[in-house]
């Protein structure tokens, strides 16, 4: 297992290498709900790697992997019985579009986060993704520049610790 750290500073780290990575808005936080913006704290395994091939180049990545396309979405309704879980679309439920004209799901690790079981209103769509050009705050995931993802993700990533206090 390749455990990368990343700090509520920004800071994610991998053997001895250094990235910046945008978090949660509510910053993070050891028990997180839905819609609250934080990023968990906590051990988050990478369960998979979803990619849009017409976009980029099947990464090299230490888990399974797999194209999306325009019907995959993320169910994000706690009362919904698909919450937190892939699905296809059109679905009657709240939910997020993969498949999005801004890029930031281009490359998109999903994050072993209230997935084993699923809790309700504990937090939905945990992703590792790519950030904004300003590195702006996101709804609960973790964000890098793309080409960072991709080259954390060709080092073999298979788990990021996120930290609730920075530990130096």
């Amino acid at each position: 297992m390749s455990e990368a750290i990343v700090h509520p500073d920004g800071r994610l780290e991998l053997r001895g290498r250094l990235w910046r990575c945008a978090l949660g808005r509510g910053g993070v936080r050891a028990f997180k709900e839905e819609g609250d913006g934080a990023t968990p704290a906590g051990l988050l395994a990478l369960r998979r790697v979803l990619y849009r091939a017409d976009r980029v180049a099947i990464p090299r990545v230490a888990v399974s992997r797999e194209p999306i396309g325009e019907q995959d979405g993320w169910c994000d309704d706690p009362g919904h019985a698909d919450y937190n879980r892939p699905i296809r679309l059109p679905h009657p439920a709240h939910h997020e579009k993969l498949w999005r004209r801004d890029g930031l799901y281009d490359v998109l690790g999903v994050l072993g986060y209230n997935d084993a079981p699923v809790a309700r209103d504990r937090g939905s769509a945990i992703f590792l993704h790519v950030a904004r050009g300003d590195y702006a705050p996101t709804a609960g995931c973790i964000a890098l520049a793309r080409a960072d993802l991709l080259a954390l993700l060709e080092a073999g990533v298979t788990a990021l610790r996120v930290l609730a206090t920075d530990r130096g």
